[in-house]
Protein backbone atom coordinates (compact mmCIF):
# COMPACT_ATOMS: atom_id res chain seq x y z
CA UNK A 1 0.00 0.00 0.00
CA UNK A 2 1.43 3.39 -1.01
CA UNK A 3 1.30 6.07 1.72
CA UNK A 4 -1.10 8.93 1.03
CA UNK A 5 1.70 11.36 1.89
CA UNK A 6 3.39 10.76 -1.47
CA UNK A 7 3.09 13.73 -3.81
CA UNK A 8 4.78 14.58 -7.11
CA UNK A 9 5.66 18.05 -8.30
CA UNK A 10 6.35 19.38 -11.78
CA UNK A 11 5.65 23.08 -11.01
CA UNK A 12 9.35 23.61 -10.56
CA UNK A 13 12.12 21.02 -10.68
CA UNK A 14 10.58 17.51 -10.81
CA UNK A 15 10.48 15.92 -7.40
CA UNK A 16 8.72 13.43 -5.17
CA UNK A 17 7.76 14.34 -1.62
CA UNK A 18 7.24 11.51 0.87
CA UNK A 19 6.34 12.23 4.50
CA UNK A 20 7.21 15.87 3.89
CA UNK A 21 10.71 15.12 2.58
CA UNK A 22 11.47 16.11 -1.06
CA UNK A 23 13.46 13.77 -3.28
CA UNK A 24 14.80 14.67 -6.73
CA UNK A 25 15.46 11.96 -9.35
CA UNK A 26 19.06 11.61 -10.46
CA UNK A 27 19.88 12.19 -14.09
CA UNK A 28 18.18 14.54 -16.57
CA UNK A 29 16.70 11.75 -18.69
CA UNK A 30 15.23 9.95 -15.68
CA UNK A 31 13.60 13.27 -14.72
CA UNK A 32 12.13 13.59 -18.22
CA UNK A 33 10.80 10.04 -18.18
CA UNK A 34 9.18 10.68 -14.78
CA UNK A 35 7.70 13.98 -15.97
CA UNK A 36 6.10 12.43 -19.05
CA UNK A 37 4.64 9.59 -16.99
CA UNK A 38 3.25 12.13 -14.50
CA UNK A 39 1.62 14.26 -17.18
CA UNK A 40 0.00 11.08 -18.53
CA UNK A 41 -0.90 9.65 -15.15
CA UNK A 42 -2.83 6.38 -15.36
CA UNK A 43 -2.32 6.27 -19.13
CA UNK A 44 -0.07 3.99 -21.12
CA UNK A 45 3.03 5.83 -22.34
CA UNK A 46 4.41 3.89 -25.27
CA UNK A 47 8.11 3.24 -25.65
CA UNK A 48 8.06 5.16 -28.95
CA UNK A 49 6.77 8.25 -27.13
CA UNK A 50 9.59 8.04 -24.59
CA UNK A 51 12.17 7.64 -27.36
CA UNK A 52 10.70 10.66 -29.17
CA UNK A 53 10.76 12.76 -25.99
CA UNK A 54 14.33 11.85 -25.08
CA UNK A 55 16.00 12.02 -28.49
CA UNK A 56 13.58 13.46 -31.02
CA UNK A 57 14.35 12.40 -34.60
CA UNK A 58 17.93 11.34 -33.73
CA UNK A 59 17.60 8.34 -31.37
CA UNK A 60 20.64 6.20 -30.60
CA UNK A 61 20.93 2.67 -32.03
CA UNK A 62 19.95 1.06 -28.70
CA UNK A 63 17.25 3.56 -27.79
CA UNK A 64 14.70 1.00 -26.57
CA UNK A 65 17.27 -0.71 -24.37
CA UNK A 66 18.34 2.66 -22.98
CA UNK A 67 14.73 3.53 -22.17
CA UNK A 68 14.47 0.29 -20.19
CA UNK A 69 17.58 1.31 -18.25
CA UNK A 70 16.04 4.71 -17.41
CA UNK A 71 12.84 2.96 -16.28
CA UNK A 72 14.90 0.69 -14.04
CA UNK A 73 16.60 3.70 -12.42
CA UNK A 74 13.25 5.46 -12.05
CA UNK A 75 11.76 2.45 -10.27
CA UNK A 76 14.77 2.32 -7.96
CA UNK A 77 14.34 6.04 -7.24
CA UNK A 78 10.66 5.56 -6.34
CA UNK A 79 11.50 2.68 -4.04
CA UNK A 80 14.36 4.53 -2.38
CA UNK A 81 12.29 7.66 -1.77
CA UNK A 82 9.01 6.12 -0.68
CA UNK A 83 9.42 2.36 -0.23
CA UNK A 84 8.96 -0.71 -2.38
CA UNK A 85 5.22 -0.13 -2.81
CA UNK A 86 6.01 3.17 -4.53
CA UNK A 87 8.19 1.35 -7.03
CA UNK A 88 5.29 -0.92 -7.85
CA UNK A 89 3.28 2.11 -9.03
CA UNK A 90 5.29 1.94 -12.24
CA UNK A 91 3.84 -0.85 -14.34
CA UNK A 92 5.48 -2.40 -17.39
CA UNK A 93 3.22 -3.27 -20.32
CA UNK A 94 4.13 -4.86 -23.68
CA UNK A 95 3.85 -1.52 -25.49
CA UNK A 96 5.21 0.78 -22.77
CA UNK A 97 4.81 1.92 -19.18
CA UNK A 98 2.08 3.23 -16.91
CA UNK A 99 2.31 5.18 -13.65
CA UNK A 100 -0.69 4.35 -11.46
CA UNK A 101 -1.25 7.22 -9.05
CA UNK A 102 -4.88 8.22 -8.72
CA UNK A 103 -6.03 11.84 -8.30
CA UNK A 104 -4.43 14.63 -6.25
CA UNK A 105 -0.91 13.19 -6.34
CA UNK A 106 0.51 15.59 -8.95
CA UNK A 107 0.65 19.32 -8.24
CA UNK A 108 -0.09 20.27 -11.86
CA UNK A 109 -3.45 18.50 -11.69
CA UNK A 110 -4.42 20.20 -8.41
CA UNK A 111 -3.30 23.54 -9.88
CA UNK A 112 -5.43 23.02 -13.00
CA UNK A 113 -8.49 22.14 -10.96
CA UNK A 114 -8.10 25.25 -8.77
CA UNK A 115 -7.76 27.47 -11.85
CA UNK A 116 -10.97 25.99 -13.28
CA UNK A 117 -12.72 26.49 -9.94
CA UNK A 118 -11.57 30.13 -9.79
CA UNK A 119 -12.85 30.69 -13.33
CA UNK A 120 -16.28 29.24 -12.51
CA UNK A 121 -16.56 31.21 -9.25
CA UNK A 122 -15.65 34.42 -11.06
CA UNK A 123 -18.38 33.79 -13.64
CA UNK A 124 -20.86 33.26 -10.79
CA UNK A 125 -19.95 36.58 -9.18
CA UNK A 126 -18.36 34.92 -6.11
CA UNK A 127 -15.34 37.17 -6.23
CA UNK A 128 -13.78 36.50 -2.82
CA UNK A 129 -13.85 32.75 -3.43
CA UNK A 130 -12.57 33.18 -6.99
CA UNK A 131 -9.66 35.23 -5.71
CA UNK A 132 -8.93 32.64 -3.01
CA UNK A 133 -8.85 29.63 -5.36
CA UNK A 134 -6.83 31.44 -8.02
CA UNK A 135 -4.35 32.68 -5.42
CA UNK A 136 -4.00 29.19 -3.93
CA UNK A 137 -3.30 27.81 -7.41
CA UNK A 138 -0.59 30.38 -8.06
CA UNK A 139 1.07 29.72 -4.70
CA UNK A 140 1.71 26.12 -5.76
CA UNK A 141 4.38 27.20 -8.25
CA UNK A 142 7.97 26.66 -7.07
CA UNK A 143 9.46 27.91 -10.34
CA UNK A 144 9.07 27.31 -14.05
CA UNK A 145 7.53 23.88 -14.84
CA UNK A 146 10.24 21.22 -15.10
CA UNK A 147 12.86 23.75 -14.07
CA UNK A 148 16.43 22.62 -14.81
CA UNK A 149 15.05 19.82 -16.99
CA UNK A 150 15.39 20.04 -20.77
CA UNK A 151 11.97 19.37 -22.27
CA UNK A 152 11.57 17.56 -25.57
CA UNK A 153 8.69 18.05 -27.99
CA UNK A 154 6.10 16.24 -25.86
CA UNK A 155 6.98 17.81 -22.53
CA UNK A 156 7.30 21.23 -24.14
CA UNK A 157 3.60 21.13 -25.00
CA UNK A 158 2.68 20.35 -21.39
CA UNK A 159 4.91 23.16 -20.12
CA UNK A 160 3.34 25.68 -22.50
CA UNK A 161 -0.15 24.65 -21.39
CA UNK A 162 0.73 25.17 -17.72
CA UNK A 163 2.30 28.55 -18.41
CA UNK A 164 -0.85 29.64 -20.26
CA UNK A 165 -2.97 28.45 -17.32
CA UNK A 166 -0.78 30.45 -14.96
CA UNK A 167 -1.47 33.62 -16.97
CA UNK A 168 -5.18 32.75 -16.84
CA UNK A 169 -5.01 32.29 -13.06
CA UNK A 170 -3.27 35.66 -12.69
CA UNK A 171 -5.85 37.40 -14.85
CA UNK A 172 -8.87 35.94 -13.06
CA UNK A 173 -7.36 36.64 -9.62
CA UNK A 174 -6.67 40.26 -10.59
CA UNK A 175 -10.18 40.56 -12.05
CA UNK A 176 -11.73 39.17 -8.85
CA UNK A 177 -9.69 41.58 -6.69
CA UNK A 178 -10.69 44.50 -8.93
CA UNK A 179 -14.35 43.56 -8.47
CA UNK A 180 -13.72 43.57 -4.70
CA UNK A 181 -12.44 47.16 -4.91
CA UNK A 182 -8.78 46.41 -4.23
CA UNK A 183 -7.52 48.86 -6.85
CA UNK A 184 -4.85 50.60 -4.75
CA UNK A 185 -3.41 47.32 -3.47
CA UNK A 186 -3.16 45.95 -7.03
CA UNK A 187 -1.13 48.81 -8.52
CA UNK A 188 2.37 47.59 -7.44
CA UNK A 189 1.65 44.02 -8.54
CA UNK A 190 0.23 45.18 -11.88
CA UNK A 191 3.35 47.25 -12.51
CA UNK A 192 5.40 44.09 -11.99
CA UNK A 193 3.10 42.13 -14.31
CA UNK A 194 3.31 44.63 -17.18
CA UNK A 195 7.10 44.67 -16.77
CA UNK A 196 7.18 40.86 -16.97
CA UNK A 197 4.60 40.70 -19.80
CA UNK A 198 5.07 43.95 -21.76
CA UNK A 199 2.84 42.86 -24.67
CA UNK A 200 -0.05 41.60 -22.54
CA UNK A 201 -2.61 44.35 -23.15
CA UNK A 202 -4.97 42.91 -20.54
CA UNK A 203 -2.48 43.53 -17.73
CA UNK A 204 -1.83 47.05 -19.05
CA UNK A 205 -5.57 47.76 -19.13
CA UNK A 206 -6.00 46.61 -15.53
CA UNK A 207 -3.06 48.80 -14.41
CA UNK A 208 -4.55 51.82 -16.15
CA UNK A 209 -7.98 51.11 -14.67
CA UNK A 210 -6.55 50.55 -11.17
CA UNK A 211 -4.69 53.87 -11.36
CA UNK A 212 -7.80 55.64 -12.63
CA UNK A 213 -9.99 54.24 -9.86
CA UNK A 214 -7.35 55.17 -7.29
CA UNK A 215 -7.64 58.81 -8.37
CA UNK A 216 -4.25 58.78 -10.13
CA UNK A 217 -5.37 60.06 -13.52
CA UNK A 218 -1.99 61.49 -14.54
CA UNK A 219 -0.30 58.17 -13.77
CA UNK A 220 -3.05 56.34 -15.67
CA UNK A 221 -2.47 58.52 -18.75
CA UNK A 222 1.28 57.98 -18.45
CA UNK A 223 0.73 54.20 -18.30
CA UNK A 224 -1.39 54.43 -21.46
CA UNK A 225 1.33 56.40 -23.24
CA UNK A 226 3.98 53.87 -22.17
CA UNK A 227 1.88 51.03 -23.57
CA UNK A 228 1.34 52.94 -26.82
CA UNK A 229 5.11 53.35 -27.18
CA UNK A 230 5.72 49.63 -26.53
CA UNK A 231 3.10 48.51 -29.05
CA UNK A 232 4.41 50.90 -31.69
CA UNK A 233 8.05 49.91 -31.18
CA UNK A 234 7.53 46.14 -30.88
CA UNK A 235 4.56 45.45 -33.17
CA UNK A 236 3.89 48.61 -35.14
CA UNK A 237 0.39 48.75 -33.59
CA UNK A 238 -1.74 51.23 -31.68
CA UNK A 239 -4.03 50.59 -28.69
CA UNK A 240 -7.59 49.65 -29.66
CA UNK A 241 -10.90 48.65 -28.09
CA UNK A 242 -10.97 48.66 -24.30
CA UNK A 243 -7.71 50.59 -24.01
CA UNK A 244 -9.01 53.47 -26.11
CA UNK A 245 -12.24 53.47 -24.07
CA UNK A 246 -10.19 53.70 -20.89
CA UNK A 247 -8.18 56.58 -22.34
CA UNK A 248 -11.38 58.48 -23.21
CA UNK A 249 -12.80 57.92 -19.72
CA UNK A 250 -9.64 59.17 -18.03
CA UNK A 251 -9.65 62.33 -20.14
CA UNK A 252 -13.36 62.79 -19.50
CA UNK A 253 -12.73 62.49 -15.76
CA UNK A 254 -10.02 65.14 -16.00
CA UNK A 255 -12.34 67.53 -17.86
CA UNK A 256 -15.34 66.97 -15.60
CA UNK A 257 -16.17 69.68 -12.99
CA UNK A 258 -15.03 68.89 -9.47
CA UNK A 259 -17.46 66.55 -7.76
CA UNK A 260 -19.19 65.42 -10.96
CA UNK A 261 -16.70 62.78 -12.15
Amino acid sequence: MVPTTIRFSVLGAPQLTADGVPHAPRGPKVSRVLALLLFRRDQLVEVEALVDELWGDRPPRRAVSTVRTHIYHLRRFLEGAAGRAAGELLTTRPQGYLLRLGPDRVDAEVFTRLVESGRDLLAEGRYAEASRDSRTALEMWRGRPLENTAAGALLHGHVRRLEELRIQALEQRVEADMRLGRHRELVPELRDLVAAHPLNEWFHARLIEALRRSGRRADALRAFEELSAVLAAELGLRPTGELLDLHRRIRADALAPTGSA
